[in-house]
């Protein structure tokens, strides 16, 4: 699995978490039929917004995070986002009670 971390820097005040929520609402079609990607995250800072973002395959983040992406983004917010990609090899996840690794579960974690 593959995470991408998104930040989107603001100067100023941070914006009331009715107005991030209703313009983050606003964009969830983009990411609808992302190919690879199997969630996304809005992020809410003091000092920047963004996402965590999780594909199945590096393949996939890059055919997303192409050479115009952050130009596109630029053109949306009016800041240049900073981004990070990690290979993720290792999930606790507490929710389904269980430890992967590479997508599998631990019989015995």
């Amino acid at each position: 699995m593959i995470i991408a971390i998104v930040r989107i820097p603001f100067e100023g005040d941070r914006a009331p978490r009715d107005a991030v929520i209703e313009n983050s609402l606003k964009s969830t079609p983009i990411y609808r039929d992302v190919k690879g990607l199997i969630s996304k995250h809005y992020l809410m800072g003091d000092a920047a917004n963004g996402g965590v973002y999780m594909f199945d395959t590096r393949e996939n983040a890059d055919a997303w995070y192409h050479e115009g992406w952050a130009d596109w983004m630029e053109s949306r917010f009016g800041v240049r986002p900073t981004l990070e990609i990690f290979d993720n090899a290792v999930i606790v996840d507490n929710e389904a009670g269980e430890v992967r690794v590479d997508g599998k579960a631990l019989a015995d974690a």
